[in-house]
């Protein structure tokens, strides 16, 4: 592909993406081939990795389908090679300058061009510039990329350390020692090497693209748009071209305006003249009465277009665009009684953040589609999420991540990859390195309008503080230790702070999660972003447990489920879906414990014994989702001493048992759909604890709303016992406490296990909010037995579904078997007489939807008698 500017001193662009072969390097004495796959050369695809080359090529099973992970780890110990030949143009040949670019190489690599070294690489983060000209060759060019394992490389230097410092996760699996753990030395997705949802896979590869560039007056390297102030009557701006000069000259500048309504004028023109080399030209211009980009609920979010030419003698020789919102954005941390806040104030709207945590979308990241990013973002939209929280043990997302997020008004907190453990950053040469890395990858972001925050890394400041990392390596060694801790404040409170000061663009940094901006106390109700693992992490204490905290920002906090039956069909085979098998258990990677046990935990805890595998994966979906909303509903109700809740974690890498709301395939899981209703703009919530319920309304809404909320008290049958109602008005952006009520206020002498209270919220414009209050454990309840009467009928549109009860269900859960078949709705409950309708989408007839339909709710599930339940899962 080649891409060529317009003038006669035009830059000429060509991405090197075909003809590229790879090969496992020749095997060593002591190494492993167990696949045969010797070091014939073989077709590779680019951008790429060695697995999903090996799977193409099919060599290796499929990485994710039953248990192949312990026999695919030689992968990881092994070098590989990869080549491609290309030929370039006269023009190129003889250009003033050529760079050869690889955006992505994991990780330790030798460049060869022509069999010349060019390039040592070691940060699979960085984008890695080599410039080639006098290099390039009339015919055919070679290049090479020679990948060396990690692993390999930087384990007998862990092992000759004295003390080492904390990583992360062990190898389960003898790929290397369980007390010499490489990871944290390298500059290399950090989720490679394992997590608790995900598999162990160290691959290696070029996987983001390769560019060869050449011109011979001047590039255009790259373009800020700077958003010095922007209020509703004016942004000012500053456009930032960083140039590379071939040619010394006086040169015409130039920044068109392209409105989001598409009309473009020239909003700045100035003439410079600029010597040999690369130097910055500032050019700063106002944008009068700017359409300001919003989140999501807040506003709309116009982008606009903004292209910077660069002109010699009449001739554009080379020019540059971005695309951006316009909006102010700070991190305020107002002092008050109880500590500081921590909120997010855009265009001078305080935001209560709602959202999840998203983890990498695959192990292997170059196989995942701007359509897969769409599918989960948008989903997160769909669910009234407004933030996403990009972890900071993965990678730094793609760029169609990011424009998705600009397009949705999704708000980003970025986290610089350092996901856990402790980092050597006593090393001088280390830290340079992430410097380098951070001011690529802030260079290439910060027009992002999406983006609010730059956080170092996390949890390491915790690790060290209070989970024993320091303590112990002190008591081994103080003088390290001190050492340890001083090279984290250099990185993480002073270098990175020191970048994102200088590139992001007037956004805020924060040094870790949780943490109180360095304070001694991290990780705290009264001030900063929390992390809340008391729940599900030991000491597995009850999802009740979420109201005993009130942060300013609780920025992680999760329960487990497995996904849908659909999607655990595709990896398990139906003779291994039992809770012990040992595809069931590949699939459950919580590593503190055995995680289907934890699980069981807390599934017993509300619901008692699940009788069987499927009625295991179903209530541990209702324990999530359920779990989950409580505590969203009770930092909703905290505002404004709280204001975020972000739970952990939104999609997956694969498809396993893990937090998330959406699965590998985008599926949702009850979660997902919980949470489009705990994370309504205007909503109820009613949180029961020890005996009493205290009930608030909510609102995001910028505008003064009013509305009435109303109080049924009933049976499982429906009998109505108590029934009021009462008119509220609700400020802007706020949180009103509407009652307080104990137990046998409400019961009033009924069978807490027959009876039920409905709050409603009722505002005109907005759906009906709407929470359920049970007096004891859902095992506890005397379930009637209710069959959900169901009728899928066709339409213009596709079907719709109408569901109705006799009796209150709970937990209802709609599914299509093999069908492919999204539901409006689901994972809801009816009350008696309650009709509802839901679209169905589907390419499926609708008889062929009628055959599949299977409806599940609370009661089949528990309809077996205590004394009968089976204490194993079969």
């Amino acid at each position: 592909m080649c891409a060529v500017l317009s003038g006669a001193q035009a830059v000429e662009q060509r991405q090197l993406d075909q003809g590229w072969e790879f090969r496992q390097l020749p095997v060593r004495a002591g190494d492993q081939d167990p696949a045969g796959v010797g070091s014939a050369w073989r077709k590779a695809l680019m951008p790429g990795t060695v697995h999903t080359d090996l799977l193409a090529h099919g060599l290796i099973p499929d990485p994710y389908v039953g248990a192949p992970e312990a026999g695919l780890q030689w992968i990881g110990l092994a070098d590989w090679e990869y080549r491609t030949t290309f030929e370039v143009s006269a023009g190129m040949r003889e250009a003033a300058r050529s760079e050869l670019a690889f955006d992505g190489l994991d990780t330790i690599a030798e460049v060869f061009l022509n069999d010349e070294k060019v390039l040592d690489a070691d940060n699979a983060f960085r984008t890695w510039r080599i410039p080639v000209q006098g290099r390039l060759r009339e015919g055919g060019n070679e290049l090479r990329v020679v990948l060396h394992s990690p692993i390999r490389r930087l384990l007998p230097g862990v092992q000759a350390m004295p003390h080492r410092i904390a990583g992360n996760y062990p190898s389960p699996y003898g790929d290397e020692p369980k007390d010499a753990m490489t990871a944290n030395f390298v500059r290399k997705p950090g989720y490679h090497y394992g997590w608790d949802w995900g598999p162990r896979y160290v691959t290696a590869g070029i996987w983001r693209p390769v560019r060869l560039t050449s011109w011979d007056v001047a590039r255009v390297q790259d373009l800020q748009l700077r958003q010095d102030h922007v209020a509703e009557d004016v942004a000012e701006l500053t456009a930032i071209a960083t140039v590379d000069i071939a040619s010394p000259s006086a040169y015409l500048v130039r920044v068109w305006q392209t409105v989001p309504g598409g009309h473009r004028t020239l909003a700045k023109e100035t003439r410079v003249s600029l010597p040999q080399g690369i130097g910055r030209v500032p050019l700063s211009f106002s944008v009068h009465h700017p359409q300001r980009w919003y989140p999501v609920g807040y506003g709309a979010q116009p982008l606009y277009r903004f292209e910077l030419e660069l002109a010699q003698g009449g001739e554009v020789v080379d020019s540059r665009s971005v695309r951006t919102g316009l909006r102010s954005v700070e991190l305020r941390r107002d002092r008050d009684a109880a500590g500081r806040g921590f909120a997010f104030v855009v265009n001078g709207i305080p935001i209560f953040a709602k959202g999840a945590n998203s983890i990498p979308f695959d192990m292997f990241p170059s196989r995942v589609t701007p359509a897969q990013l769409r599918r989960v973002l948008q989903s997160a939209v769909d669910a009234n999420m407004n933030m996403v929280r990009s972890w900071g043990g993965g990678y730094y997302e793609s760029d169609a991540f990011y424009d998705i997020a600009d397009e949705l008004g999704l708000l980003v907190w970025q986290d610089f990859m350092f996901g856990g453990g402790m980092q050597p950053a006593y090393d001088p040469a280390f830290r340079a390195n992430v410097v380098a890395e951070a001011q690529d990858q802030l260079r290439r972001l910060r027009n992002h309008p999406s983006i609010v925050l730059w956080c170092g890394n996390n949890e390491e400041e915790i690790a060290w503080k209070y989970w024993g990392h320091g303590k112990t390596l002190t008591d081994a060694d103080p003088a390290f230790a001190a050492r340890v801790w001083d090279g984290y404040v250099q990185l993480f409170d002073r270098d990175l702070r020191r970048v994102v000061a200088e590139e992001a663009g007037g956004i805020a940094y924060w040094p870790s999660s949780p943490s109180d901006d360095m304070a001694e106390t991290a990780n705290t109700p009264a001030s900063g972003d929390m992390h809340y693992w008391e729940v599900w992490g030991n000491p597995a204490r009850p999802p009740s447990a979420y109201l005993d905290v009130t942060p300013r920002f609780m920025s992680e906090y999760g329960l487990q489920a497995w996904p849908v039956p659909r999607t655990i069909d595709q990896v398990i085979a139906g003779d291994q879906q039992r809770i012990d098998s040992p595809t069931v258990e590949a699939h459950q990677k919580f590593l503190a414990g055995k995680g289907n046990e934890r699980l069981l935990h807390y599934v017993r805890m509300e619901f008692g014994e699940p009788r069987d595998f499927a009625g295991f994966v179903y209530l541990s979906q209702v324990m999530q989702a359920e779990g989950i909303g409580l505590a969203a509903r009770h930092h909703r109700a905290s505002r404004p001493h709280t204001m975020g809740s972000l739970y952990w974690q939104l999609n997956d890498v694969w498809p396993g048992a893990s937090w998330s709301g959406i699965d590998w395939f985008g599926r949702w899981k009850a979660l997902q759909f919980h949470a489009r209703r705990f994370f309504a703009p205007v909503a109820v919530t009613a949180l029961r604890k020890d005996g009493r319920t205290t009930v608030s309304a909510v609102s995001d809404r910028t505008v003064p709303r009013r509305g009435e909320w109303r109080l049924k008290v009933m049976d499982l049958r429906g009998q109505v016992l108590r029934d009021e109602r009462d008119a509220v008005a609700l400020a802007p952006l706020s949180a009103i406490r509407l009652a307080t009520y104990d137990d046998a206020d409400l019961l009033a002498g009924a069978d807490p296990a027959r009876t039920v209270a409905v709050f409603e919220l009722h505002v005109e414009g907005e759906p009906v909010s709407r929470q359920l209050v049970y007096f004891t454990e859902a095992r506890n309840i005397a379930w009637p037995a209710s069959a959900v009467h169901a009728q899928l009928r066709a339409d213009r549109r596709g079907a719709t579904l109408e569901l109705s009860a006799e009796a209150l269900a709970r937990a209802v859960w709609i599914d299509f078997g093999e069908l492919d078949a999204e539901v409006s709705d689901n994972a809801l409950t009816l009350l008696p007489g309650e009709r509802r309708v839901l679209r169905i989408s589907s390419d499926a007839t609708p008889d062929a939807l009628r055959r599949a339909l299977h409806i599940t709710t609370l009661a089949d599930v528990l309809s077996v008698p205590p004394s009968s339940r089976s204490t194993a899962i079969p």
